[in-house]
């Protein structure tokens, strides 16, 4: 197919996937869906390769899944009218945890199936140990709420009925479910009509060529970015707070190695599954997409009118050695999969800034708390349950500006539920929210500022749930200069004698009148802060995104009377300049502490350990290693970290 009816199919393409979006986003009944748009639609071709995706509605985490392993799982074949779905992660390795439900409508010409109208939508609810079915605390699949393997939702467009009070029995709103359920069904079925007049104007031969042009076009232009960049190795390492409530750390390690137009992206390195539900199921496929999320994010970047389909991830492959956090064995617990996947793609963003620095922004936030409330409505003595908003970080600070204050970079498809609208869906009280002060990290570029969040509670036995609560300790890291960005946190009934921090809890239970505040953390900063203009300073000042104190210490200005005192601000400034250490990253002092303990030595040690390990050994193992060491290393520690698990082993019985 010539460049320019390409370019005309891939318009239509995306206009059939933005109908869809649009379809479901204006006829869902959950806030998660229709105001956060947790929620996406894609066409694909009849291997279940992405073909075309929204661009401005939806998540964009999938526009390379690939449907096709989780289609053929129904064995029985499709026929006109049917529709597959599943929300196993385990079957198929297409839904990432329970509550996302995938369904899939296979479209016919002439008896063959020509593409499938596919998406997903993350249910509020699917049951399991806690409400929204969500937890870090979970340490199993089963506890994650009802799943179901691939199979027929519709069969010739009758809905399976008994299948269907199955799944709503299970469930603790069933009526969010259902609605969500007939809104998704009416977007595939939008689909399948734009794929037809697709037909109708390109005829069988000339959409089948357009498929396949898509997904090598969009090669050719993956192939392109990466041939821009220099070949080599480029090692990075980031961290998750915690591996389980009151945990050690979960590092996430990658060698993104760059030959010509292709990369390896190897996570050797990376902790082992853990026994808490933050790992992702990738199914040992190299091109899993959520380990390739933070790529998408780096080629639009670096190639803006790139597009975005399955075509994307044939230059990349990826090894994620079985039995870590990124490919755990069933039944590991995943439904906090999205936590990890925020810090994949800061590790990603990392190993591309080494490679590109000149081009790469500084850490996003990498932290989006996904907030519920499970209560009772007063008046009505109803149970309320509902997703009331995502507290969203900045991002971080660009090579030409600052970063988007309360919900950019990568995670800036999760839209703000008006105030408004969750006061009239659920009995609370919003009493603050807005950006936090300070938060960004300091920089040339300031890195974006966070969003703080405050509610009030008026039922006993109120139950919140804040899925994906990170980076209290471990921050954005700052580059060129730039420093890390502020942590985030948790609080019950702030400022009172009942005072409770609750960090990276991320469940907790209210009574009438108690009030939790949330913040997330900021976006780091690029460039020295001492290169950013005194005005652009004394204005962040004026706006209140930089407390006058904060303007003194990290950007060196002096302000008197609102006003910048120019000569105190040039000695403070040529005073600050002399403790530049030029590093490229700033990652503040909790991973400068870690990494003394637990120097990149001692890992490699610890991941040798690990490996040789049976799968139900590795996280016990790296939990006792890290009790027994504590204390700085320094050249010591791979022999220290042997010799521990050595006095382990013969401590332990039964370990091998």
């Amino acid at each position: 197919m010539d460049k320019v009816t390409l370019q005309v199919f891939a318009n239509h393409a995306r206009a059939a996937a933005e109908n869809m979006a649009y379809t479901l986003y204006r006829t869902a009944h959950s806030t998660f869906v229709k105001e956060t748009e947790d929620f996406t639609v894609q066409i694909t071709d009849p291997d279940g390769n992405v073909i075309a995706v929204p661009m401005d509605l939806g998540a964009t985490w999938y526009p390379g899944l690939y449907y096709g392993r989780a289609i053929r799982m129904i064995e029985e074949g499709y026929e006109p009218g049917d529709i597959g779905f599943t929300n196993d992660p385990y079957s198929g390795f297409l839904a990432t945890h329970a509550p996302d439900m995938h369904m899939w409508k296979p479209i016919f010409h002439e008896g063959e199936i020509v593409a499938y109208a596919t998406g997903h939508i993350h249910n509020t609810d699917m049951g399991g140990a806690v409400p929204a079915s969500l937890s870090r605390a979970l340490t199993e699949i089963h506890q994650e709420g009802i799943r179901f393997p691939p199979m027929k939702m519709y069969r010739r467009g009758v809905l399976n009925d008994e299948l269907l009070r199955v799944m709503l029995l299970n469930v603790r709103k069933p009526e969010q479910n259902l609605g969500d359920l007939k809104a998704f069904t009416g977007a595939l079925h939008t689909g399948e009509r734009k794929v037809r007049a697709m037909l109708a104007k390109f005829g069988a031969a000339g959409f089948k060529a357009g498929c396949a042009g898509l997904l090598d076009y969009a090669e050719h232009q993956a192939r392109e970015v990466l041939r821009a960049i220099p070949d080599g190795d480029y090692d990075f390492a980031d961290y998750c707070d915690e591996d389980g409530p009151n945990g050690h750390p979960v590092r996430l390690a990658l060698r993104l190695s760059i030959r010509g137009d292709s990369a390896v992206l190897d996570f050797t390195g990376t902790d082992p599954q853990l026994t808490s539900a933050l790992n992702v199921p990738t199914g040992s496929d190299p091109r899993h997409t959520l380990l390739l999320v933070g790529v998408y994010y780096v080629l639009t970047a670096l190639k803006p009118d790139i597009l975005l389909n399955s075509g994307l991830t044939r230059p990349f492959t990826c090894i994620a050695p079985e039995g870590t956090v990124v490919n755990p064995v069933f039944p590991a617990a995943v439904g906090m999969r999205s936590l990890t996947c925020g810090r994949l793609r800061s590790l990603i963003f990392g190993a591309f800034n080494l490679a590109v620095p000149d081009r790469m922004p500084a850490a996003p936030a990498g932290n989006s708390s996904i907030l519920n409330v499970m209560t009772t409505d007063n008046r009505t003595h109803r149970t309320v349950l509902a997703a009331i908003n995502p507290v969203v970080g900045g991002a971080g600070g660009f090579p030409t500006r600052d970063g988007t204050n309360g919900s950019g970079a990568d995670a800036a498809y999760l839209k703000n539920t008006p105030i408004e609208i969750t006061e009239t869906e659920v009995p609370i009280r919003i009493t603050r929210y807005g950006l936090m002060p300070d938060s960004g990290g300091a920089g040339r570029w300031r890195g974006g500022l966070g969003t703080a969040l405050d509610f009030t509670v008026f039922a006993p036995n109120s139950r919140v749930t804040a899925r994906n609560r990170d980076r209290c300790k471990f921050r954005a890291w700052g580059t060129l200069g730039g420093k890390a960005g502020k942590p985030s946190d948790f609080v019950l009934n702030p400022g009172t004698e009942r005072e409770r921090v609750l960090g990276n809890q991320d469940t907790v239970t209210m009574d009438p009148g108690d009030v939790v505040h949330i913040h997330s953390p900021g976006g780091a900063g690029r460039g020295s802060p001492l290169d950013r203009e005194t005005e652009r300073v004394l204005r962040d000042v004026r706006y209140g995104y930089v407390s006058p104190a904060a303007a003194e210490a990290e950007y060196g200005v002096v302000l008197r009377d609102g006003t910048v005192d120019e000569a105190a601000t040039a000695a403070r400034r040529a005073a600050m300049r002399a403790a530049e250490t030029g590093a490229h990253f700033h990652f503040g002092p909790e991973r400068e502490a870690h990494e003394a303990i637990w120097t990149p030595a001692a890992y490699a040690e610890l991941t040798a350990i690990l490996a040789a390990l049976p799968v139900h050994w590795r996280f016990f193992v790296k939990g006792r290693l890290f009790d027994r060491l504590r204390t700085p290393a320094g050249d010591e520690g791979a022999s220290r970290v042997r010799a521990a698990f050595e006095a382990l082993r013969r401590e332990t019985p039964g370990l091998p």
